[in-house]
């Protein structure tokens, strides 16, 4: 007998109100975000991108037409070609590398101090998804030598603006927090302004330099 083969549900109920649509990577999550930002469809008022998914809340939408949309909308974003582009937009952050953990990060990657700060400073970084705290941005495409473990035991306060690691990502901590991230230096640039639109400068998509500056 034959076994019929159940299709992969690509998009699922979350919620009352919202669906979580599956896209299995990043690039296609930035692309349906930004799909979905350029021509909202009727009822969503929260687009919530991850890793592999993204989070479509939609209180006042017919859900069987908002499935229909976003199905659409997720067959194009998976077609496109899975590349940053360059009209993404980019943010340079300057650093002041004098951050508790930076010799500790220097040992664990087998670096000098000096050599960490070159490496942190030398790619371009992409924000993935936000998580953790509002405007705490993931930056993925991490220098592989400095994927280093977090903290046994996390800081139970972090200063707002510190830049820091943590296996494959970099961060900058948006507000004072708790967390066990480590430290490599810090940047008076502000990630987080509720004041302003959007309130999270570092946001899906968003290419990240971060920038030496002043003396440790």
């Amino acid at each position: 007998m034959r076994i019929r083969e159940v299709p992969q549900v690509r998009i699922r109920r979350a919620g009352e109100h919202a669906l979580l649509v599956e896209t299995g990577s990043l690039e296609v999550s930035h692309r349906l975000d930004s799909l979905l930002r350029a021509d909202r469809p009727a009822g969503v008022t929260e687009i919530v991108p991850g890793p592999v998914t993204v989070l479509v809340t939609a209180p006042g939408a017919d859900p069987a037409r908002l499935r229909d949309a976003l199905s659409r909308l997720l067959d194009t974003a998976s077609a496109a070609e899975a590349t940053v582009t360059a009209d993404a937009p980019e943010v340079v952050l300057p650093v002041v590398y004098d951050g508790a953990d930076l010799d500790d990060v220097a040992a664990l990657s087998g670096l000098s101090p000096g050599e960490v700060v070159e490496r942190h400073t030398g790619r371009e970084l992409v924000v993935g998804w936000l998580g953790f705290a509002p405007g705490f941005a993931y930056l993925t495409g991490l220098d592989p030598a400095l994927h280093v473990p977090r903290l046994d035991t996390p800081r139970t306060s972090v200063p707002a603006g510190a830049v820091a690691v943590a296996g494959p990502y970099s961060a900058v901590y948006p507000s004072a927090s708790p967390g066990g991230w480590r430290l490599l230096g810090r940047s008076a640039t502000a990630v987080w302004d509720v004041a302003a639109e959007p309130p999270a400068l570092l946001t899906p998509g968003t290419r990240v330099r971060f920038q030496a500056v002043g003396a440790p």
